[in-house]
């Protein structure tokens, strides 16, 4: 691999509660570059699974730990990416 080449990793993604209901998916896998914006993946897994009325109220998590909006992430294969929508209730 050249130096400034960008490498993807296979990573799982997760579908709880409303985000299931909307992308009929408990679970999906999906190619993603392995260095990316947390605003980036947001924007990649909202379109790829028809998220939109959802958007402003995900959250995302990686390996089980939430992850900070403004960060950038190191994906590598095997990682489990789990979209969190609100829970309803009260």
């Amino acid at each position: 691999m050249m130096d400034g080449e960008s490498r993807d990793s296979l990573v799982k993604i997760l579908f709880f509660a409303k985000a299931r209901e909307l992308s009929g998916l408990k679970e999906s896998r999906a190619k993603l570059p392995a260095n990316i914006s947390y605003q980036s993946l947001l924007d990649t897994i909202i379109e790829k699974f028809g998220l939109e009325s959802i958007r402003d109220s995900v959250i995302l998590s990686l390996n089980e730990e939430y992850l900070a909006a403004n960060g950038t992430l190191n994906l590598s294969d095997q990682d489990e990416i789990a979209v969190i929508p609100p829970l309803s209730g009260g």
